[in-house]
């Protein structure tokens, strides 16, 4: 499968949210204004992933005075184990290296043990548990990678 990545901008925001609504729970879903204001914060970048033209998946990422974080990533169910998530993540890994960041954080949920492998497979490692993280009342997986001590 081959899939292609172009920049979003504030334009998408309805876009982010659709491919949000589709692969998460009600709960955690997050709609068009959050995106839209999440688009005004220094240092958000994001980026989409198009099969054939079509939004499959996306990623945004903030990256601030050394450090990043992953804000969300997604991908559409029916895209899913095509290697959308981990093209969207190696790109996330090397803009924010390339800005200087030296460390990068995401939180995961403990149940979503695929998504756990992906970022396992890319150098994260766990640093801390957020106790009752999500909505649902389930723990987050800190995770980190660094490349400077």
């Amino acid at each position: 499968m081959t899939s292609d990545i172009m920049q979003a901008e504030s334009c998408h925001a309805g876009v982010l949210a659709a491919l949000h609504a589709h692969s998460f729970s009600e709960a955690d879903r997050w709609d068009e204004a959050a995106f839209s204001e999440l688009f005004t914060l220094s240092g958000v970048l994001t980026r989409i992933a198009l099969h054939q033209d079509q939004p499959a998946g996306f990623i945004m990422v903030r990256s601030v005075a050394g450090e990043a974080e992953i804000l969300t990533v997604c991908v559409d169910p029916a895209y899913r184990r095509q290697g959308i998530a981990r093209k969207l993540l190696q790109w996330a890994e090397q803009t924010v290296y390339d800005s200087g960041a030296e460390r990068f954080f995401l939180e995961v949920s403990k149940a979503n043990e695929s998504a756990q492998a992906l970022y396992f497979s890319e150098g994260f490692a766990e640093v801390g548990v957020r106790k009752r993280y999500y909505p649902d009342g389930s723990d987050a997986l800190l995770l980190c990678r660094q490349w400077a001590c």
